[in-house]
């Protein structure tokens, strides 16, 4: 699914928030790669984010079709 760089932005956001707060990890990071992004979760987040593993979803309202008269 294609979202906007606001979207990705929010998605991101809560997800950094949630790990921030201990929720468990959906990546498996050894903790060399830990200390290489220096424990930060927003680059956790990006790092779940790029291979599509962030539990978050997002409704989009559909545009709405004008009826024929």
């Amino acid at each position: 699914m294609e979202y906007t760089k606001y979207e990705q932005a929010r998605i991101i956001g809560s997800r950094a928030l949630q790990i921030s707060q201990g929720a468990p990890f959906m990546i498996k990071l050894s903790e060399k790669d830990l200390e290489k992004i220096g424990y930060n979760p927003v680059e956790i987040a990006k790092m779940e984010f790029e291979q599509d593993l962030i539990p978050i979803t997002v409704k989009k309202q559909e545009p709405q079709k004008e009826t024929e008269k």
